[in-house]
């Protein structure tokens, strides 16, 4: 699974809202500039993760963008979610609706699924406000990670 350059933008806008501690609505423009994300790209996301629910607009002189949902709350796999639709390590490791045509004699969807199912329990964990946080968390090895994870 790879994340796509829109939601590692839409999580750097979040980090940036949720990072705020005065609680104001920040403009996309200001957003754009603080996180180099494209403005008509960024317009995009922001209309993506208003909605899920996840930030809420406020017109007028103070207007912006807020956070709808208290950081704590958003997980980093809701965000992927929002933006990109269902976390798949595999076209067809999204659905079990048996879309494709070798589902019933597939010998890879269940081990496929099961990297799926740890995949978003991971994302699942980790929320804006931890991104947030200031000092960041401190960083994991690759190894440490392989090694915890699998």
């Amino acid at each position: 699974m790879r994340v796509s350059a829109k939601s590692d933008y839409a999580l750097r806008a979040l980090i940036e809202m949720a990072s705020r501690t005065d609680g104001k609505a920040v403009s996309a423009e200001e957003l754009g500039k603080q996180q180099e994300i494209p403005h008509g790209f960024l317009q995009a996301i922001l209309a993506d993760l208003r909605r899920a629910g996840i930030v809420m607009s406020q017109r007028g002189q103070s207007g912006g963008w807020r956070m709808g949902r208290a950081a704590e709350s958003v997980s980093v796999a809701d965000v992927i979610q929002a933006i990109d639709g269902p976390v798949a390590v595999t076209a067809c490791s999204s659905s079990d609706d048996g879309a494709c045509e070798q589902y019933a004699k597939c010998n890879v969807r269940d081990p496929l699924w099961r990297v799926r199912a740890r995949i978003l329990a991971a994302l699942g964990e980790c929320t804006i406000a931890e991104l947030a946080a200031d000092p960041p968390p401190a960083p994991t090895t690759h190894a440490a990670v392989l090694h915890t994870h699998l």
